[in-house]
């Protein structure tokens, strides 16, 4: 964090190595469990780890295709590259590439594998309901995620949980598994259920991850702009927003609420232990917090 002007982590840098190094041993204890079952693993790997690097390098272009995303330029957004010109001067780092969804759900998101190689995407939903403060102090959250580095974590941290499934898939339906007697243990089942483990631990680790990531991203974003009310506005306008979109809008984006500025979901907010961002209160009690703190509102 050094390199940018955005206010540094330790939590979440804390949080980004152990969850990392959780999901590796977490992955080694599978992998182990499933060549001593007889699962010749090596084949399914190899699989998953060149699945895992095209995620890695094409996530920005993958997000943008689904989100029928597309980059413009200055002279077709002009507002909007202003913010993000002040934006990125304001932090010491690259600009990012600026793109725009065609999608009446107000939100926002950043991707990309590093500061280099990193999109802002909006939608033209939040670009009509936000002023330009407001805007600003959420494209300063979106890019506070580049700048922290927690958008590559969250790719990679993401995948793995599709890892299992993957292997089980292939041990299950190409032949993978190693034959036994009939009075050998029940091979399958214990895929199945090792595999469920797996993932199970994994969605925990990456959703505990995620909601404070975007208590990070608020933070970093608000002392940047030093507008922590003008986030708050945002939070608010977009929240309330959210919860009129069409329920079958709002299903099709929910795969990118993970990397969503706010989560495309209507009604009440999930159980807190499957949510991928913390709660709208906890949200605006942070930045309240920072406010006062900055004598300013």
């Amino acid at each position: 964090m050094s390199s940018t002007r955005f206010a540094p982590d330790r939590g979440l840098t804390v949080r980004m190595t152990v969850t990392m190094f959780l999901l590796g041993l977490l992955y080694v204890a599978f992998v182990v469990v499933l060549v001593a079952v007889g699962v010749r693993a090596v084949t399914v790997l190899v699989i998953a780890g060149a699945l895992l690097l095209a995620q890695y390098f094409l996530s920005d272009k993958i997000a943008l295709f689904a989100m029928h995303g597309r980059e413009v330029s200055p002279q077709e957004a002009p507002e909007l590259h202003g913010i993000i010109d002040r934006l990125s001067a304001m932090a010491g780092m690259p600009k990012p590439r600026v793109a725009i969804a065609d999608s009446d759900i107000p939100n926002a998101f950043a991707t990309g594998r590093d500061r280099k190689n990193s999109v802002v995407c909006v939608t033209t939903g939040i670009l009509r309901r936000l002023d330009a403060r407001e805007l600003e102090g959420v494209l300063a959250h979106e890019m506070s995620h580049v700048a922290h580095r927690d958008v590559a974590v969250m790719t990679i941290a993401s995948f793995l949980g599709v890892v299992a499934g993957l292997m089980t898939r292939f041990a299950l339906y190409t032949g993978l598994g190693g034959r036994r007697n009939d009075n050998g243990p029940p091979i399958g089942l214990i895929i199945f259920a090792v595999s469920g483990l797996v993932y199970a631990v994994s969605f925990l680790l990456t959703r505990a991850l995620s909601r404070y990531r975007e208590l990070a991203a608020d933070r970093a974003g608000a002392l940047l702009t030093q507008q922590p009310s003008a986030l708050a506005s945002a939070l608010v306008k977009i929240s309330g927003d959210i919860g009129r979109i069409p329920t079958r809008d709002l299903r099709e984006a929910q795969p990118f609420n993970a990397f969503f500025f706010a989560p495309a979901i209507s009604g009440q907010s999930v159980a807190s232990l499957l949510s991928t961002h913390p709660p709208l209160e906890r949200r605006l009690e942070q930045l309240s917090r920072i406010s006062a703190a900055l004598g300013r509102g």
